[in-house]
């Protein structure tokens, strides 16, 4: 089944089950779609309770939790792997059911159709050979959207969405998925690296322990000025260390 498909019979199910539905399964479900066809379709894949709650606006992760475990009562998310905390990820599936009645949405768009009238609008999208998404472009600047707020180290914004847009999509998931393990192993945001240089180090390779990740920075051994950026960080960041020792 394509997103087209799981998300009709969907549709079907809710109006079937007015009672059940909220605003908030639509929510995570279609966010699970996209998030899904961006990783090519896996049949099991990581599902990050922060990065839903950052993409769907949900800021309670009890109303998050709630609403994902009714999608699977429902039957349209199977849960393989339960995550620890808020911080990990589930592992789930999505459930390609095809036996979700369809009578009440069709009956509805009918009656729309006939009050309404018919108009078509044409909109022209750009689509992208490779990654065989549509407007994939403002796909990555919404997916850098929800990098920048889960990173939560402000700095250099402009550098780092120059850097971002270079990556593959399949590189920005797997950003997404280890920046919670990342912030969490470095509480204190004056040890957490630029997110530029994050990204420019490709960090999101990185082994990350469940420990306070070891201050490595060096005062003393200040990086090549050929690299104009990373060498500004670097004397930010040793100035900012000097003043605090007074």
């Amino acid at each position: 089944m394509n997103s087209y498909e799981l998300s009709r019979v969907f549709c079907n199910w809710a109006f079937e089950n007015p009672e059940k539905i909220k605003p908030i399964h639509y929510a995570i479900y279609y966010f699970a779609i996209e998030h899904c066809n961006r990783l090519g379709w896996k049949s099991n894949f990581g599902l990050p309770s922060q990065m839903v709650m950052e993409a769907t606006g949900v800021k309670n992760w009890r109303t998050y939790s709630s609403g994902l475990n009714d999608l699977v009562d429902f039957g349209f998310i199977k849960m393989i792997e339960i995550s620890k905390n808020q911080y990990s990820s589930n592992i789930v599936a999505i459930v390609k059911n095809t036996k979700a009645p369809t009578k009440a949405l069709d009956k509805a768009l009918q009656k729309h159709s006939t009050k309404q009238g018919q108009s078509t609008v044409s909109i022209n999208k750009q689509y992208n050979k490779e990654q065989g998404t549509i407007n994939n472009v403002d796909s990555k600047e919404s997916l850098f959207d929800i990098f920048w707020n889960l990173y939560d180290h402000k700095k250099s914004r402009d550098t780092a969405f120059k850097k971002w847009m270079k990556l593959s999509i399949e590189d920005m998931n797997k950003c997404i998925e280890v920046i919670p393990k990342y912030v969490k192993s470095t509480p204190d945001k004056d040890f957490r690296k630029h997110p530029s240089t994050w990204l420019n180090q490709k960090c999101w390779n990185d082994e990350i322990t469940e420990e306070k990740i070891v201050d490595t920075f060096d005062m003393d051994n200040p990086p090549s000025q050929d690299n104009r950026q990373e060498y500004l960080e670097w004397m930010e960041e040793r100035q900012r260390r000097l003043l605090k020792t007074f």
